[in-house]
């Protein structure tokens, strides 16, 4: 088996750290600024900065619930989340084949509560052979609100993946290493508002770690109307990172995450396709963004947990943006994964003064909050829609 590897990163969808506000190098005042001009800097700044804590984080999350997670015990050749198939284990439920009886399926849903009766996350896949060590994926993820039976946004990707062994239910084994390519979008309301491309080098593990690399772009198809511009980003975890599997089943990730921001009048974003890559570190992305202005580059120390694929702590420390902003998220383990007030972030201008602050649950639904004029937006699967 190689030893280096790349999934498709199905959904990792951020819109990253734009600060702009009208100067042509996309400088940005947070401190002392007033005014419509000042305002409006305030809010690029802090929703730029807040998507692009999501690119990660998104890619990883997703990672998680599409491979079999190698253990020190198995070496990652057993069913990678150890669920239950077919009943309720503590607002996890897992189907094989898919509750729609689809061939080569399978179905995982998140739910807000432990007896599963309020779906949170619904996400499907189906998977076909295309050769030895090879598949491509259809993976449809489902996004719903505490209380409502409709989805309110649906992610759907194409996941292309190559040089793997695959193990129980059609999943990639990570502990052999892989790569792959994921396209998708996110809609909403039937509405296309996210699109965001990626690859990922998973290398092969060395006892229960394994070292990778990635690299993304994506941008708000809908831009924000109140600002009439959208969004959009690229870069990843171009240098690597590693994925440890800890002794409690548990994930943990650990990586810089770089990129550049863009923005631009809506509709003038697109993503580019170059080359797959084969090893880390990246130097040529396979994506990158057109169109738009760049404005400034970021740089995301992230370290995350999942366990059963769901995201249980989450720590940025001092994450940098353009003219030294910063950006610094901590888990709140005192209430439920599926609490909007799970993971807590703020933005704050180099001055230490705040810009903003964001609250989510595990699945990346919240709000973000400007300090300057209390104007909220809403965030759905790491990326703020409106």
């Amino acid at each position: 088996m190689r030893i280096h590897s790349r999934i498709a990163l199905a959904a990792i969808v951020a819109l990253a750290a734009c600060s702009g506000g009208g100067a042509s190098s996309g400088a940005f005042s947070p401190s002392g600024s007033s005014g419509t001009g000042g305002s409006q800097t305030a809010t690029e700044s802090s929703i730029s900065t807040a998507n692009a804590l999501g690119t990660p984080i998104k890619q990883m999350a997703t990672y998680n619930m599409s491979i079999s997670n190698s253990t020190p015990q198995s070496a990652g050749r057993s069913n990678p989340q150890s669920y239950t198939l077919g009943s309720c284990s503590n607002g996890i439920e897992f189907f094989a084949p898919d509750k729609n009886g689809d061939p080569n399926s399978t179905e995982l849903q998140y739910f807000y509560d432990a007896a599963c009766t309020q779906v949170a996350r619904d996400i499907t896949r189906v998977y076909s052979s295309t050769g030895a060590g090879s598949e491509s994926v259809a993976r449809t993820e489902s996004t719903y609100a505490d209380g409502s039976n409709t989805a309110s946004a649906v992610r759907t990707d194409t996941d292309v993946i190559t040089n793997a062994t695959f193990g129980q239910y059609g999943y990639p084994i990570a502990a052999d290493g892989f790569d792959g390519v994921s396209t998708g979008n996110l809609t909403i309301s039937g509405v296309k508002t996210i699109a965001s491309d990626g690859e990922i080098v998973m290398e092969a593990a060395g006892g229960s770690t394994n070292d990778y690399c990635g690299d993304t772009a994506g941008y708000n198809a809908t831009g924000i109307a109140a600002l009439n511009e959208t969004f959009g980003w690229q870069g990843g975890d171009l240098s690597g990172g590693t994925r440890t599997v800890n002794n409690d089943g548990s994930v943990t990730w650990a990586a810089t995450h770089s990129g550049t921001a863009f923005k631009g009048a809506i509709g003038s974003l697109s993503i580019a396709t170059g080359t797959q890559n084969a090893t880390c570190p990246i130097t040529t992305p396979m994506f990158t963004l057109t169109g738009g202005t760049s404005t400034g580059t970021y740089t995301i120390p992230v370290t995350a947990t999942f366990k059963q694929g769901l995201l249980v702590g989450l720590t940025i420390t001092n994450a940098v943006f353009a003219n030294g902003t910063t950006l610094n998220v901590t888990t709140n383990t005192s209430v439920s994964p599926t609490n909007a007030d799970f993971i807590n972030g703020t933005v704050a201008s180099s001055g230490g003064t705040t810009i903003a602050t964001f609250d989510t649950d595990a699945f990346g639904d919240g709000t973000l909050t400007v300090a300057s004029t209390g104007k909220q937006y809403v965030i759905t699967d790491w990326h703020i829609v409106r």
